[in-house]
């Protein structure tokens, strides 16, 4: 089990490209991969993006990349056509003026238009393996934060599961009886009610429907099989947030129908332990990828 917030970092270099990478996840329903590449890398983006698809099953996933390189982003490049095209005017205006057309170095590359800059384009193409290396070392410095805090969201969870088991053990302890002492309250009231005039078969099928309507032992069952269900999940090593998720759903199902069921003071106020409980749960297991 995993959490989805972390953090990773890596670099790369082959001597004169340096990468960066950095890495950041959080809480997310679904898988969401945000990508920050240099402007050279867009090509090379697609790639990036299926790469990191594999790293995280779910949650949001932020990734930079910075490229430096000691190349240089730009060259000088000589127009020796223009600077043939000034030696021929240098010759006709000499050859006119009959006079010496010898042109000095230092002439030539001060007229305009003989040096020109550009920016040098980049095989990036040929640096996707640096770049995959580096995205790869940053999800592993992720992977492992993130497992080291899904062990930890993992103790958290247990403790809370164990609270729930208490509090249902306890529930159960308090419904038993419960149905002999609801048909003793009903026969009491309807005594003060109805004296002489009691039905005690009435009174049989009354209590008889009280005691059903509070039964909870389904409720009892149901909810502890979800329990057994979640301690389950959290000891694999597979992504189970959705399946937590869909746990805690039937539990909170099942505790509401208890509530709604709870016919004494001393099962209604474990019911809203419960549901605190569940709460913490819940909150947690949002963290689980």
């Amino acid at each position: 089990m995993k959490s989805m917030t972390g953090f990773g970092r890596a670099e790369a270099s082959n001597g004169n490209i340096a990468l960066v990478v950095e890495m950041k996840s959080v809480n997310n329903r679904f898988r969401d991969v945000q990508l920050r590449v240099p402007r050279e890398y867009n090509v090379l983006e697609p790639r990036a993006q299926n790469l990191l698809r594999e790293a995280i099953h779910r949650g949001r996933l932020d990734v930079t990349v910075r490229r430096s390189s000691s190349e240089g982003v730009s060259r000088i490049v000589p127009d020796l056509a223009l600077v043939e095209q000034y030696r021929k005017a240098a010759l006709e205006i000499a050859n006119r003026l009959q006079v010496d057309a010898s042109l000095s170095l230092d002439f030539v590359l001060a007229q305009p238009g003989v040096l020109t800059t550009s920016d040098a384009e980049p095989d990036v193409l040929s640096e996707w393996d640096l770049l995959e290396t580096a995205l790869l070392g940053a999800a592993e410095d992720l992977d492992r934060m993130r497992t080291a805090e899904g062990e930890a969201l993992r103790a958290d969870l247990a403790r809370h599961l164990a609270d729930a088991l208490r509090l249902r053990a306890e529930i159960a302890f308090h419904a038993e009886g419960v149905a002999e002492r609801l048909r003793a309250r009903l026969e009491e009231r309807l005594l003060r009610l109805l004296a002489d005039r009691l039905d005690p078969a009435r009174l049989a099928q009354e209590a008889a429907i009280l005691a059903d309507k509070a039964d909870i032992a389904e409720e009892l069952t149901r909810f502890a099989s979800h329990v057994d269900q979640f301690a389950e999940a959290i000891s694999m090593p597979d992504p189970v947030g959705r399946r937590l998720d869909f746990l805690l759903q039937e539990m909170n199902r099942e505790v509401n129908t208890i509530g709604s069921k709870a016919a004494e003071h001393a099962i209604s106020a474990r019911v809203v332990e419960l549901k605190t409980v569940l709460e913490r749960l819940r909150e947690q297991a949002q963290n689980v990828e």
